[in-house]
């Protein structure tokens, strides 16, 4: 039996506010993602759809921290939903505690549009980060460059795993076998569809390039976060943004050159979460930081410190973007992948040095970083850097431990796990 076609809804109220300045009608954010939210049960019409991104792309409100913050959490409300307790146990049994890192889920990804074509760094590291890390990476197919993060997974040989596989129902069974899962947005984010040709066919960039990284469907069990953004001015509005959304651990990075990863070729410019204790506070201590039942203030403020990374702070040589930019298909950059899980790059290749840092990066946000003691596994020579360059991070301790998740097999063993368990699940 078809299903009825769903009311549709008017937001020409709305649309008269938002152009030419809603500042000076008093358009809210919470307005704004009220709107985006209709998007996703198709009760907007393709027009009003149109103008409402339109008109949030000229003013400039779509890159306004409480409207991308609200629109963020709109996306999330009208994602499937996973079952957060049963999430949450997978973890705690799973999750390996390590330094200031307490064994929880963590995402590494980039906005994209950053038109540098450079290999998929954010999607490798995430893999060579689930040697440590629970990573829970949220990725779709390419908008804007060739090869995007699922285009690469699924070109991987001689077994690519089933991204489709992978849902709110079976996600807790992954973690039960490896610490790696892919979260492919189109399974998770159904509601996407009904914008999709709206986007197209516009031609500019939309609000919705910046709620990806911001819309992962475990943010809930989100403990850190490494967010790349093409454009220097986003960063500060990103940091706010996961500020309001209340993440604690994050780091936003923007390469000098309008990179939305670290940067292997000069500087990086980036903005740090982190938590301090709040003087004001006066509550019980205890695990949560958050504003108690009857607490007029946090455990703890969070921060945004400012600062720039170079290659050298990671103990690595800078490269030319030429160098890590093939250009290639998804099969080739798949071949790349393959080659450097396997441990077949030599040591001092370009596009390792580059996966190699933003690796680094994670981790050090994460906290795994942060104890002076190692004992990774086999192939760990124990031997920790305590050296801490800007951002009073170990950056060259990170990248220590990001070769020994490629030269220990550590992190293809986890990536075989998850190809294993998606291909388990294909008839789910």
């Amino acid at each position: 039996m078809d299903q009825p076609e769903p009311t549709k809804i008017s937001i020409t109220p709305l649309l008269r506010r938002l152009w030419p300045n809603p500042g000076e009608t008093n358009v809210t954010a919470d307005e704004i993602a009220l709107a985006i939210s209709h998007i996703f049960t198709d009760q907007l019409s393709s027009v009003q759809t149109g103008a409402l991104l339109t008109a949030l792309h000229f003013t400039g409100w779509d890159r306004k921290a409480d409207v991308i913050a609200a629109c963020a959490q709109s996306m999330r409300d009208a994602a499937w939903s996973v079952d957060e307790d049963a999430l949450r146990e997978v973890v705690k049994e799973r999750g390996r505690k390590e330094g200031s890192y307490r064994g929880g889920l963590c995402d590494i990804v980039g906005t994209g549009g950053d038109s540098h074509s450079t290999f998929n760094i954010s999607t490798t590291s995430s893999i060579l980060a689930s040697s440590l890390l629970l990573l829970s990476k949220h990725g779709n197919r390419a908008a804007t460059s060739k090869s995007g993060s699922a285009d690469l997974l699924t070109s991987t040989a001689p077994n690519p795993p089933n991204l489709n596989a992978i849902t709110p129902r079976t996600i807790t069974k992954v973690y039960e076998s490896t610490n790696y899962a892919f979260l492919y947005a189109p399974v998770f984010h159904p509601g996407m569809k009904y914008v999709a040709t709206v986007r197209r066919e516009l031609g500019w960039r939309t609000i919705f390039n910046l709620l990806g990284p911001l819309a992962n469907p475990v943010e809930t069990a989100l403990e850190a976060r490494v967010i790349g953004v093409a454009r220097r001015d986003l960063g500060p509005v990103f940091a706010e943004a996961l500020k309001m959304g209340g993440s604690k651990k994050a780091m936003i990075i923007c390469g000098e050159e309008d990179l939305d990863e670290i940067s292997c070729a000069g500087k990086t410019f980036c903005w740090r979460l982190v938590s301090r204790p709040n003087p004001s506070h006066h509550g019980s201590n205890g695990e949560d930081s958050g504003v108690g039942a009857g607490e007029r203030s946090p455990r703890e403020l969070i921060d945004v410190e400012h600062f720039t990374l170079s290659p050298s702070d990671f103990g690595l040589p800078a490269h030319q973007l030429s160098e890590v930019s093939p250009g290639k298909l998804p099969h080739e950059n798949a071949k790349i992948l393959m080659k450097l899980l396997n441990n077949q790059l030599l040591s001092d290749d370009p596009i390792l040095s580059f996966v190699l840092m933003n690796t680094a990066a994670l981790f050090v946000i994460a906290g795994v970083c942060d104890t002076d003691v190692s004992n990774m596994g086999p192939g760990d020579n124990g031997e920790v850097i305590r050296e801490r360059g800007p951002g009073n991070g170990r950056w060259r301790e990170g990248v220590r431990r990001a070769r020994w998740a490629v030269e220990s097999g550590a992190a293809l063993k986890m990536w075989e796990g998850f190809v294993e368990a998606s291909n388990r699940f294909k008839d789910i």
